[in-house]
C-alpha cells in the first residue's frame, strides 16, 4: 500500500507597517513564516500595508481586507494567519468576510507549536496554561465542554449564559494549573537546592541558533536537535566535566597564571528558545523553565552569526532576560555558525559591511564580553569555547579552584 502524504495547509501572512514601529514589516513576516513552515503550512502570499494604527473593525483597511478575500477564494486558502492579535470583533469581523478560512494570529501559531513540542508534564502544564490565558477573552462558545470539568449545585448562577458558565469553567481551569506550576516548580527548586556548590552555565539565545548542538557536543549528551523553531521546549541540565589534565593547561587570573590540572564540573542547562514578539503570557508561563538561566552563574549566550538580523536577535534575547531579571549575569558570546562564511571574504556579517575575520577582531576590540566563534555543526573552535567557559568559572571564583 502506498503511503498518503500528508496535506500541507495554504497559508497567507498579513501584517501592517505603523509609524512607531522600527522594524520592517518584512523582518517580522520572515519570521512568522518560519513559524508557519514549523507549524506544517505552507506560506503562498503576504499582504502588507501602511497604516497609523490597526482598522478597529478589520485590523487592515476595508480595500485590504476585499483583497485578501478575492485572493483566499480564487487560491483556496485554507489559514489567514495575522502577525498581530486581533481582538474579539476584529476576528470576527474578519471570519465574516474571509468565509471558510481559519483565522489565526502569531500567538496562536506559537501555542501551537509549543503543544506539540511539549513532553514533561512540566511544559505540559505550561502550554495549556498560556492557551487557557489566551482564549479566556476570546470565548465564543468554543469551549462548552469545559464546563463539564467542574459541576454540581450552586456552580451556575441564575440567568447565567452559556458564555459565563463557560468563562467560570476556564477561570477554574487556569487557578488549577497554576496551583500545579507552583508544584512542579517547587520540585524544581528542591531539585536546583540539591545542586548547591556545583558551578551553573545556561545556554540561551534566540530559537533555531543551535543551542541544542552545543549542548550534545559539550555533554555528549542527545538532546534534540531540529532545523525548526522551539524544537526544545524544557530546560535540559546535564553534569559536564571539562577535563584539563596536562600541566600545560593553565588560566590566568587577575595577572596570576593558575594551573588546572584537576577536571571541573559543572551543570550545563539548554534553555527554551527567545522570539520577536513572544508573547507576554508565554514567558510568565515558561518563568520556571527559565529559572535555570537565572539562577545560572554565568550565561553562554548563543548567536546565529549567518542570519543578517542577528544583531536584533541579540536585542529580544537581552531584552527576555531583561524581563525575567537575569540581565546582569556574566555572559559569554557565542558566535554560531561561521561555517557558512567558508572562505569567501566578500560575503558581510549582518549589515555591519565587514567579513567575518574582520567582524571577530573589531567585536573583540569593542566588547567586554568575552566572545568566540565557532561552528556547532563542524566542531570548529569547541575546545576553545571549553577554555573560555573554564576561564570565566575560575575568574568568577578563584579560591574555589585553586588546586
Amino acid at each position: 500500500m502506498h503511503e498518503t502524504k500528508k496535506k500541507h495547509e495554504k497559508a497567507i501572512l498579513i501584517g501592517i507597517q505603523t509609524q512607531d514601529q522600527d522594524i520592517p514589516i518584512d523582518e517580522y513576516l520572515d519570521e512568522l513564516e518560519q513559524l508557519c513552515f514549523t507549524s506544517g503550512a505552507n506560506a503562498v502570499k503576504r499582504f502588507t500595508q501602511k497604516l497609523e494604527h490597526p482598522n478597529p473593525k478589520t485590523f487592515v483597511g476595508t480595500g485590504k481586507i476585499e483583497e485578501i478575500a478575492e485572493f483566499c477564494k480564487a487560491e483556496s486558502v485554507d489559514i489567514a494567519i495575522f502577525d498581530d492579535d486581533l481582538s474579539p470583533a476584529q476576528k470576527r469581523n474578519v471570519e465574516q468576510i474571509l468565509t471558510d478560512v481559519k483565522v489565526l494570529t502569531r500567538t496562536h501559531l506559537i501555542l501551537d507549536i509549543f503543544a506539540k513540542n511539549a513532553k514533561t508534564a512540566q511544559a505540559k502544564t505550561q502550554v495549556e496554561l498560556a492557551q487557557s490565558i489566551f482564549m479566556l477573552p476570546r470565548l465564543t462558545g468554543l469551549w462548552t465542554h469545559l464546563s463539564k470539568q467542574k459541576g454540581g449545585i450552586g456552580m451556575k448562577g441564575p440567568g447565567e449564559t452559556e458564555i459565563e458558565t463557560d468563562r467560570r469553567a476556564l477561570r477554574n481551569r487556569i487557578s488549577l494549573l497554576k496551583e500545579k506550576l507552583e508544584h512542579i516548580d517547587k520540585i524544581g527548586k528542591t531539585q536546583r537546592s540539591a545542586r548547591d556548590g556545583m558551578y551553573r552555565a545556561a545556554l540561551v539565545g534566540y530559537t533555531n541558533v543551535g543551542k541544542s548542538t552545543i549542548m550534545n557536543l559539550l555533554s555528549r549528551s542527545d538532546v534534540l536537535v531540529e532545523n525548526k523553531l522551539f524544537a526544545t521546549l524544557d530546560a535540559t541540565v546535564r553534569k559536564v566535566v571539562f577535563p584539563f589534565t596536562t600541566s600545560n593547561a593553565a588560566v590566568s587570573v587577575e595577572g596570576e597564571l593558575i594551573d588546572l590540572t584537576e577536571n571541573i564540573p559543572i551543570l550545563l542547562s539548554d534553555t527554551v528558545g527567545f522570539i520577536r514578539k513572544l508573547p507576554t503570557l508565554l514567558v510568565e508561563s515558561f518563568k520556571s523553565t527559565l529559572a535555570e538561566a537565572l539562577e545560572a552563574d554565568i550565561l553562554i549566550h548563543v548567536v546565529d552569526i549567518s542570519n543578517p538580523k542577528f544583531e536584533d536577535q541579540m536585542i529580544a534575547v537581552k531584552e527576555t532576560l531583561h524581563s525575567i531579571g537575569a540581565s546582569n549575569k556574566p555572559e559569554i558570546i557565542v558566535f554560531n555558525k561561521v561555517d557558512a562564511f567558508k572562505e569567501n571574504d566578500d560575503f558581510f556579517v549582518g549589515n555591519t559591511g565587514l567579513n567575518i575575520r574582520q567582524f571577530e577582531a573589531s567585536w573583540i576590540a569593542k566588547e567586554n564580553a568575552p566572545a568566540v566563534f565557532i561552528s556547532a555543526k563542524g566542531a570548529l573552535n569547541i575546545a576553545k569555547l571549553r577554555e573560555m567557559i573554564v576561564s570565566e568559572i575560575i575568574k568568577a571564583s578563584p579560591k574555589q579552584f585553586r588546586f
